[in-house]
């Protein structure tokens, strides 16, 4: 997603908007605006609404109908979106927030559960909600006439009869795509529950992540043949989520007991610099022994570390005259060598950096005298990380005990 920004609160849970959503809803105001007449025609006749589309059709009409329509689509993904919410933390998982964008809304678990029901009944909370509010919406339609057929005139009464209407079958119609089997959707986090109720989680989650793929290249397909845009964009977010999700999913099971120690590349192994080398040298070694960063060294002492990024700040013709202090960074992200090797891997993906520097006692950040640092004991890089899934997914599991042993 694009930037997002915080728009208010729900339950403790922050709500955001994504500018993908401010680009989206007036799209998605023009279409409804444009389809008033033929969504009329089918109110008229499934729920005997007695619309009169002519004062809807003109002027400025359509495209306010369509406004209010889609604002209130998107109520209700936020609704949809806070059943999930609130039964997860009923659960005992934290919500990060609410994001609505381009393809409606997202809950941001801090973690999913691993337990099949508790998966379940997150999954077809949603959908629940969505046919809640789509019951609402025809209450409120029902309600209407009755309640403003004195008080407002003819076209506004139509007006309202039309977005009340709409709602109603659209809130029940997105319960329904939901619960297609096409993993990350509801349906599809359904079909992985099911599933792990007798074989392993991620075993469970590869063959979910299977049916989602094949659902979104059939989906994508009839969107191609249907010139919808919208559908192939939710057709290539479903592909690209089930692959995403379903690798990570992998990758903590292949990691399950794997921790930061048994990966890192120990401190006696280190390359590491000091303060006082200039960039040139930096560079020329970083050209000569194939590396692009090095912990900073000086005294015994960790101080920093410097990257290929960092040197390039510098322009070539002056980096004989600048030192590694110059432009190291001091503000380094640490991790324990007791922590999970998949804990190494989300650190590196939320902070996006390629390398970890793992620390005795780091505590809550990086110390800013010698005696809150910690001691260097270590680095664990990206590439550390995927060598050692890859040797795991060929070899698998590794017994890592007499390694420990040696080391402790």
């Amino acid at each position: 997603m694009w930037k997002s920004f915080r728009i208010g609160t729900l339950f403790d849970i922050p709500i955001k908007l994504d500018l993908t959503f401010l680009l989206v809803l007036p799209v998605f105001a023009y279409l409804i605006g444009a389809q008033i007449g033929p969504v009329i025609d089918v109110l008229n006749a499934t729920m005997d609404a007695g619309i009169d589309a002519e004062p809807l059709t003109v002027g400025y009409a359509p495209w306010l109908l369509g406004l209010a329509a889609a604002i209130g689509l998107f109520v209700g993904v936020l609704l949809h979106e806070l059943g999930h919410s609130l039964t997860a933390q009923r659960y005992g998982f934290p919500i990060e927030s609410i994001t609505l964008w381009l393809f409606g809304g997202l809950a941001a678990l801090s973690e999913m559960p691993e337990n099949w029901k508790q998966e379940l009944n997150i999954a077809i909370a949603g959908p629940i909600v969505s046919v809640l509010v789509g019951v609402a919406s025809y209450g409120l339609y029902l309600l209407a006439e009755p309640a403003l057929g004195g008080v407002v005139g003819p076209a506004t009464l139509d007006g309202t009869l039309f977005v009340l209407g709409y709602l109603a079958v659209l809130n029940v119609a997105l319960a329904v795509f939901n619960m297609l089997p096409a993993f990350p959707m509801d349906g599809g986090r359904v079909l992985r529950a099911l599933l792990a109720r007798n074989r392993p989680y991620a075993q469970a989650t590869q063959q979910a992540a299977g049916v989602g793929k094949l659902f979104a290249v059939f989906m994508g397909i009839f969107g191609l043949f249907a010139f919808n845009p919208i559908l192939i964009g939710i057709a290539f977010f479903i592909y690209i989520a089930a692959s995403g999700e379903a690798q990570q999913v992998t990758m903590k099971a292949a990691f399950d007991g794997v921790t930061v120690a048994d990966v890192m590349t120990p401190a006696g192994d280190l390359r590491t610099v000091t303060p006082e080398t200039t960039v040139a040298e930096l560079v020329e070694r970083m050209f000569r022994e194939r590396h692009t960063g090095y912990p900073v060294i000086e005294d015994g002492r960790l101080v920093g570390l410097v990257t290929l990024a960092d040197a390039r700040t510098i322009d070539p013709v002056e980096r004989d005259a600048y030192l590694v202090e110059d432009v190291m960074s001091t503000d380094l992200e640490t991790i324990d060598p007791d922590a999970n090797a998949i804990d190494a891997i989300e650190r590196m993906q939320r902070s996006r950096i390629g390398r970890l520097l793992v620390v005795d006692d780091p505590g809550d950040g990086w110390g800013s005298t010698p005696d809150e640092e910690g001691d260097l004991v270590g680095i664990i890089s990206r590439s550390d990380l995927m060598t050692a899934l890859d040797i795991i997914q060929k070899s698998g599991p590794v017994d890592l005990s007499r390694g420990r042993r040696q080391l402790s």
